[in-house]
């Protein structure tokens, strides 16, 4: 793997923290119902992290629009069962949108050239 880097969600502190999720935080899992509400999503992000503790994101590129953050990437120790190599040739784009200090949606879009054209990430 040429980049390390990572990002590990720390589910006591990170992404399951209400303080960084606005209350009416959405979930947007790719053409799934979205998860709306910061308990309900706080639960939901405590669940995934205690079913898969090994759950990385690697980061690829980085951008940001208009109080959004795009990243593409890759994951390991998700529940798609792989093994680590495997997942990482799976890649997908995490979008963060904010509202003030508050992340107010998490979606998981489809990496593809017009995707990420969209929100502007080069890997070159």
């Amino acid at each position: 793997m040429q980049n390390r880097a990572h990002v590990r969600p720390d589910s006591s502190r990170a992404v399951t923290s209400p303080c960084l999720m606005s209350w009416d935080h959405r979930l947007e899992v790719f053409v799934e119902d979205p998860l709306v509400g910061r308990d309900a999503n706080t639960d939901a992000w405590r669940g995934y992290f205690d079913s898969f503790p090994n759950y990385l994101i690697y980061p690829h590129a980085l951008s940001e629009r208009d109080g959004s953050v795009a990243i593409l990437g890759h994951t390991t120790g998700s529940h798609l069962g792989l093994s680590d190599e495997e997942e990482s040739l799976i890649t997908l784009i995490w979008v963060a949108d904010t509202a003030g200090e508050s992340v107010s949606c998490w979606k998981l879009v489809e990496d593809t050239p017009a995707n990420r054209d969209a929100w502007g990430l080069d890997v070159s």
